[in-house]
């Protein structure tokens, strides 16, 4: 994602970039936020407000930063590993 968001933005970026293969019901990410804020990677803003309701805008912190690089750091390592398994199932005819 690109810069600061709101739930309601950021869902449907999820369901675009997934060409609508995944989508993501804006509770689910309110509640993802809330838990991920208090870990201190993300923090909540109010925002503009829009048909009567305040946005949320949320953005990534510094350890929100640094929590996204070593997450794609393990992915980069576990996704050849799944794909070797995929792989090996695929070929035993186990699909």
């Amino acid at each position: 994602m690109d810069g600061d968001s709101y739930g309601y933005e950021i869902s449907k970026k999820i369901t675009a970039i997934s060409q609508g293969m995944y989508s993501m019901k804006e509770t689910t990410l309110y509640s993802a936020f809330s838990r991920i804020e208090k870990s201190g990677a993300v923090q909540s803003y109010p925002g503009t407000v829009t048909g009567g309701r305040e946005r949320i805008y949320y953005r990534l912190t510094p350890t929100g930063y640094e929590i996204y690089a070593q997450k794609c750091k393990e992915w980069a390592i576990t996704q050849p590993l799944i794909n070797k398994f995929i792989m090996e199932e695929y070929k035993n005819g186990n699909n």
